[in-house]
């Protein structure tokens, strides 16, 4: 029969409930363990997940890897030993030191006929503190008959009925047709400037067990994510992913919103994040929605999120000043959080404590902002009807006419000098472990088959951009910036210390600005705090916004009010005002909330 052996061992002391009669037992076999006697795993591959039963000598103990938590699987052979090594595989799996290839390796050990299928999982783990995620290899030894061609094609069975059910395909006898790659686009100088060594160590490995391809584009200048969205067939890839801080993937939306396909582009391809920079208050949002732990620098759920590809909509706020029109996905500032936000950037190298460290300054030397805050308040959250979306817009137009669309656009070269890395079927190979090199000037990534990087430095590219963009996405139905609100819409005139808009439940990862913000609920959190409150009040405000406990506090001099759009009119030309923790222009700004436009790749629920 075959020999079940893991890397790390299947815990013993974990107990839990046989599948039940309505889960779907695809494949079944029994593994027997040579190190210990009279020990056998029966393994079965159901609806569910992997289900392993241990018994040994008469006891029974159970474990289920769930499907939502195995990422990939691999068939190996074993390696060559080389001279003076064990004479059996027996003794090399007793110790832990199973040496195995690629099915393709020239180094491969011919005495030994057994197929070996690596079934890689990302486990969750939970304790009073907190849930991680613990990487487990399960190795499945397929030594039934004589011949390796015969075992590999057991292995291969269990492998492809792997794929399909993690693709969420019907079962059959051959595997899932091989999807598109992703699209990767990195900012270097994300945050502390992690984001390449982040990506190289936590994401790529993920993606490689997972058999995802992917395109990687290293950012070179503001808003080059944004031209290469605007520009490239976006369709030819499954996804887009942006890697960095929420800035990228503020540059991917604006992008896809300035091309004229907008509508079809963001329903047919979906968004993602990795988080690598300061803030990361969108994945922040989704980890805590979809209960999936985040851990800073740790991006393995995320990553599975990548792999996985299941999406689900997000809002955005489509949001006009006087010479511009942008779409935002998670928040607007004016006042304190903003000038701490912006202000810190000299800090970044320290990464998220760069906020903490400047709220303390921000709070000794206060600043108060005139100017007149107007919201058209939701009256009831618990019923909220969502705007319908028009099958036809046309683009966006400032009040002023300044965003209109040239009659014609000329296109010009804006990467004309890409190199291209390539694991495969490439003339410039790199070695398998050069992704190690994060300190390399011009390093490769290591990458699932099929993956490329593109490098800072470029000697081709397809990419043209206009030299005009405008944007287009759904017809505004606010009055012009300039225009009369409505009648029934609410007015505060005065001193404000500070004025934060939210749609995603984090804008940090420890702010939790909006507890009960969904992806797509059609809800704007509007924060209003008046002059004349006491930095102790306010410190304490702050203090609690870590954790959301200020989200039910309302005060002469603190509201917290749901609206479906607002506007804000600064006195004065001194100011900071952001979206999406960029700075905007400072004066007049407005925005609404468009629900369900945006598709995101999201973990499994757990």
């Amino acid at each position: 029969m075959a020999e079940l052996n893991s890397r790390k061992d299947v815990p013993n002391d974990i107990e839990g409930n046989y599948a039940d009669s309505k889960e779907q037992v695809y494949l079944e076999e029994t593994f027997y363990i040579l190190s210990k006697k009279n020990a056998v795993f029966r393994v079965r591959l159901t609806s569910k997940g992997l289900s392993l039963s241990k018994e040994t000598d008469g006891n029974s103990k159970e474990q289920t890897i769930l499907l939502r938590d195995i990422i990939g699987s691999k068939c190996m052979r074993s390696k060559r030993r080389r001279p003076g090594a064990g004479s059996c595989v027996c003794s090399s799996l007793v110790s832990h030191q199973l040496k195995v290839v690629d099915e393709n390796s020239g180094d491969l050990d011919e005495n030994d006929v057994s197929a070996y299928l690596y079934v890689y999982a990302y486990i969750l783990k939970q304790n009073r503190r907190a849930s991680k995620r613990e990487r487990t290899t399960i190795t499945l030894r397929f030594r039934s008959f004589d011949k390796y061609e015969d075992n590999n094609k057991e292995a291969q069975k269990w492998r492809t009925t792997i794929k399909c059910l993690i693709a969420g395909q019907s079962v059959s006898h051959m595997p899932p047709v091989a999807e598109k790659k992703l699209l990767i686009l990195l900012n270097p100088k994300s945050g502390p400037g992690k984001a390449r060594e982040l990506f190289q160590t936590k994401v790529a490995p993920i993606l490689q067990e997972a058999e995802v391809p992917y395109d990687l584009h290293v950012t070179k200048y503001a808003n080059y994510a944004r031209e290469f969205v605007r520009t490239r067939n976006v369709y030819a890839w499954r996804g887009i992913v942006a890697v960095g801080g929420d800035g990228v993937l503020f540059e991917v939306i604006n992008g896809m919103f300035e091309r004229l396909d907008w509508q079809q582009a963001l329903a047919e391809v979906p968004l993602a994040a990795l988080p690598c920079g300061s803030g990361n208050g969108l994945a922040r949002s989704i980890c805590h929605l979809y209960n999936e732990p985040y851990i800073p620098q740790n991006l393995t759920g995320m990553s599975m999120a990548l792999a996985r590809g299941k999406a689900a909509a997000m809002d955005v706020v489509r949001i006009e000043t006087k010479s511009n029109i942008m779409f935002s996905f998670l928040s607007v500032g004016w006042g304190l959080l903003s000038d701490i936000d912006i202000e810190s950037e000299r800090l970044r190298a320290i990464g998220g404590q760069r906020f903490t460290v400047w709220a303390i300054a921000r709070l000794l030397s206060l600043r108060k902002y005139k100017g007149v805050v107007s919201y058209c308040k939701i009256k009831d959250i618990s019923n909220i009807p969502k705007p319908k979306q028009p099958l036809l817009l046309s683009h966006s137009v400032s009040h002023d006419g300044a965003l209109d669309s040239p009659d014609a656009e000329a296109f010009i070269d804006c990467d004309e000098n890409t190199d291209v890395f390539t694991t495969v079927n490439g003339k410039r190979h790199q070695r398998v472990d050069s992704w190690y090199s994060v300190n390399s000037r011009r390093s490769a990534f290591f990458s699932t088959r099929g993956s490329e990087y593109h490098s800072v430095t470029s000697s081709t590219s397809e990419m043209r951009s206009p030299t005009h963009a405008c944007m287009h996405g759904p017809a505004p139905r606010l009055p012009a910036l300039v225009s009369q609100l409505p009648s029934h819409w609410v007015h505060l005139e005065g001193e404000f210390v500070m004025v934060h808009i939210a749609y995603q439940s984090f804008i940090g990862e420890d702010f939790l600005f909006a507890p009960r913000a969904q992806l797509s609920d059609g809800i704007i959190w509007m924060l209003i705090i008046k002059a004349g409150i006491s930095r102790s009040q306010l410190f304490s405000f702050l203090l609690s916004i870590t954790s959301g406990g200020h989200a039910d506090i309302e005060t002469e001099y603190i509201k917290m009010v749901p609206v479906s759009a607002f506007r804000i009119v600064p006195e004065g030309t001194s100011g900071t005002l952001t979206v999406d923790g960029e700075q905007v222009e400072y004066g007049p700004i407005q925005g609404e909330i468009f629900p369900d436009i945006v598709n995101l790749l999201v973990p499994d629920i757990q």
